[in-house]
């Protein structure tokens, strides 16, 4: 079989085989960290605060269970995700920011990175500090004087930055997103328990339900493959150059359009920034008062199920525009098109060109973007239908959208490498 071959001949190079082995390790060590917990843990006060606030069980998709746990990684990767969307928000209202990102190169990336790394330290210790009053007032912790106070912040903001720096060393020196796989590994690494769950609380009168949920799964399954590899192509001619007494150019291809070019990105954007107002009125809960009240009212309104619904796929949506608007550029595509003689057979090169794959990006983003918002707000769709809640964080949309959409990148990053040392020695 051609996937076997493909294994096979994969691991016999030992470059990728280095990566791969490399990658398996830092999940390991990932694994390790989300299962050593802080002091002091009360289990039973612990299990009731997340059968009560249901939106911290989507924030624990994303730390891979380290926060069910309250281990020392509980944050996960939530304080870098964070730093990155605003710095990414912060180039549409500086424009030397903006250029610096799109225009200065590696380098001007590079820096970006840097102020994001530099960012997620002081983000990390204001979520450490809020999640950890918000369970010392839940009694899911017991009360910490100052100093071991101060311990627990800087031990948890100790590890999110090791995790964001794991993640960039998978990015370098393994294969694929480092962020991306961290929260796949997490969220694989929970399945065992949800299938536990499942057992433990399964009822043959809910079969039918059941069947429903599992069905919706393989319908999502096939959808986000279906829209991941869904392209537009845009077809591109290039003209005859005569360069001494050789002929170059005149061949026609064409310019692929991904349907959802952002993958994964919107959704992990929309959770972070829909949650933090979440923690923060959670945390201000209980300080009393006009500020307290306020506060309450604004946590109530976050964890309404309408409301949550409405804002998750109102903000995937501007979330998909947003990330693409920023990775792709129209106008710098249409220069390089002109500076290297191709052009869109009808259309005029330059203004005209840039102008021709915004309208047609659009378009096509538009589908895309209706997907993802409709993917992330399918589990409370079909838990309203049929009751069932066991299986919500197990095969909701949105953890198979992420566990999909990085299989298909990785698998596609895999299959470049072997072709290209394939080519190499060719």
């Amino acid at each position: 079989m051609k996937w076997l071959d493909k294994t096979i001949q994969l691991f016999k190079i030992k470059d990728l085989r280095n990566k791969i082995i490399f990658v398996l390790a830092v999940f390991a060590l990932f694994r390790v960290m989300a299962n050593i917990p802080m002091p002091g843990i009360d289990a039973e006060n612990l299990k009731n605060f997340f059968n009560q606030f249901q939106a911290f069980g989507l924030l624990n998709i994303f730390t891979g269970g380290a926060l069910d746990n309250l281990s020392i990684v509980m944050l996960g990767l939530g304080p870098y995700i964070t730093a990155t969307i605003i710095f990414q928000l912060l180039t549409m209202i500086f424009p030397q920011l903006e250029k610096m990102y799109k225009e200065e190169g590696e380098a001007g990336k590079r820096r970006f990175e840097q102020y994001c790394r530099i960012a997620t330290v002081p983000l990390a210790m204001l979520q450490a500090y809020a999640m950890l009053g918000l369970f010392q007032r839940q009694h899911v912790i017991g009360a910490l004087p100052q100093n071991l106070l101060f311990i627990s912040v800087m031990t948890i903001t100790a590890g999110a930055v090791f995790l964001m720096w794991l993640g960039e060393l998978i990015s370098e020196k393994g294969i694929g997103n480092g962020v991306s796989l961290l929260i796949f590994a997490g969220i694989v690494a929970d399945l065992p328990n949800n299938i536990g769950q499942m057992i433990q609380t399964w009822d043959t009168s809910q079969l039918p339900s059941y069947l429903l949920f599992f069905g919706s799964s393989l319908l999502i399954i096939a959808g986000v493959v279906l829209v991941n590899e869904g392209r537009r192509n845009i077809p591109i001619n290039y003209a005859k150059r005569v360069r001494g007494t050789k002929l170059y150019g005149g061949v026609s291809t064409f310019l692929p359009l991904n349907i959802n070019p952002a993958g994964v990105i919107p959704i992990i954007f929309a959770l972070s920034i829909l949650l933090f107002p979440t923690m923060i009125a959670n945390f201000l809960g209980g300080a009393g008062g006009t500020i307290g009240n306020v506060a309450k009212s604004v946590g109530d309104a976050f964890t309404n199920p309408w409301v949550h619904g409405v804002l998750y796929f109102i903000l995937v949506v501007l979330f998909t525009y947003f990330y693409t608007a920023v990775t792709f550029d129209p106008k710098t595509i249409s220069s390089n098109l002109q500076k290297m003689g191709g052009f869109i057979p009808g259309i005029r090169p330059g203004e005209s060109t840039a102008g021709f794959m915004s309208y047609i990006l659009n378009r096509v983003l538009l589908i895309g973007a209706l997907f993802l918002g409709t993917i992330a707000i399918l589990p409370s769709i079909i838990q309203g239908i049929t009751g069932v809640v066991v299986f919500k964080f197990m095969i909701g949309g949105t953890s198979l959208l992420i566990v999909v959409s990085v299989v298909l990148e990785t698998m596609r990053q895999i299959e470049s490498q072997l072709e290209m040392r394939e080519y190499e020695n060719f």
